[in-house]
């Protein structure tokens, strides 16, 4: 599966960071995009987890194709979505989750790599002036509202592809407001609408105790979720992990206080981390440290938190902290979203609303 799901690496590199506050540091605005469109972008378009055995999934695609629309790539966007239309594209427009050895091998949708994946041609649509972009958007989004949703008590939720619908299982981090919104204005679909506000009931739902921490899985039930380890064991312990790390970065961008506020919920325990310069990969729900170390992606979510806090100061310092850190040991994963993290936090070029400029 996506790399969350094994270990984990990053994803792009770290991108419009210069002057940060508190560091007196001066990062090259666009090196960390280019690093990682060098390191994992081969010139056909297709994205390599090099470090995690030379296969690629949707969501790298998803990733490279946010970080070329969003510094105007237009040529090499155009060949990382025609490869990805190629290889990854099903008949009913989601994209196969992995491919490997020439192949698909593994045809289940995710659905963050498809809502990614339409938000990108969205941008692209409207910055290269691409009709044919929209329309490809608006596919995979009527694809995700078809296969990719499900009705809990009556009320429309998102959850994590089409075999998470039978159990309603969810994914936290894959719900991003801001691209549901775009949706939704591109279609004129209410349902989009329907998302945002089950989506937001589920993270408050989830991160409402005392840490304010997510999980990386959880179980949609009526007014909200509850936590679970993992899919195929429901029993194992739920983590604020490598996929619960990116909610409070999907959360910031969104153009709401609502979302903005639930963005906030773990700078309640990351606060205290991110002071000591010890923000850890992976916690129990409590807060208690599980993992040693630290990640570029831990870093860039705890900035989001951060931000989305009012504390502009730490967010700047955690982004850069990211930066370097995915410099020193490069990973896709870590590399992706340092530089994700950037862009959605202090540039309009996802037609989002950052927090942390």
């Amino acid at each position: 599966m996506r790399p969350r799901r094994s270990a984990v690496a990053l994803v792009v590199a770290l991108a419009a960071l210069a002057g940060c506050a508190g560091s007196g540091a001066h990062v090259n605005r666009g090196g960390a995009i280019e690093r990682f469109l060098r390191g994992y972008v081969q010139p056909d378009g297709r994205v390599v987890r090099h470090d995690q055995g030379g296969d690629t999934v949707s969501e790298g695609q998803s990733y490279a194709l946010l970080l070329t629309a969003a510094t105007g790539r237009a040529a090499q966007f155009a060949r990382v979505w025609g490869w990805t239309r190629s290889h990854l594209q099903r008949p009913d427009g989601l994209l196969a989750w992995r491919w490997a050895g020439g192949h698909v091998v593994g045809h289940q949708p995710a659905t963050d790599a498809d809502l990614d994946a339409a938000r990108a041609l969205l941008v692209a649509a409207k910055r290269f002036r691409r009709p044919a972009y929209r329309a490809a958007a608006l596919r995979i989004g009527r694809a995700v509202l078809a296969s990719e949703t499900t009705r809990v008590g009556g009320t429309l939720v998102l959850v994590a592809g089409p075999w998470a619908r039978a159990h309603a299982i969810v994914n936290p981090s894959y719900f991003a407001p801001r691209t549901l919104a775009l949706l939704g204005a591109a279609s004129g679909d209410p349902r989009w609408g329907d998302l945002i506000r089950s989506g937001l009931a589920i993270a408050g739902s989830l991160q409402g105790h005392a840490s304010g921490l997510g999980p990386d899985w959880a179980r949609a039930v009526p007014g909200g979720a509850l936590a679970i380890g993992l899919p195929a064991d429901p029993s194992a312990q739920a983590r604020y992990g490598y996929d619960a790390l990116r909610m409070p970065l999907r959360l910031a961008e969104a153009c709401s206080g609502p979302a903005r506020a639930q963005a906030a919920a773990p700078w309640r325990t990351l606060r205290g981390a991110a002071g000591s310069g010890r923000v850890a990969p992976v916690y129990d729900l409590g807060g208690t440290p599980l993992a040693q170390g630290e990640h570029p992606a831990a870093l860039a979510g705890a900035a989001a938190a951060a931000a989305a806090a009012g504390d502009r100061a730490s967010a700047q310092r955690l982004l850069v902290a990211a930066l370097r850190l995915s410099e020193r040991h490069p990973s896709y994963y870590g590399a992706a979203w340092a530089a994700l993290g950037s862009v959605m936090l202090r540039s309009q070029r996802l037609l989002g609303c950052p927090l942390a400029r």
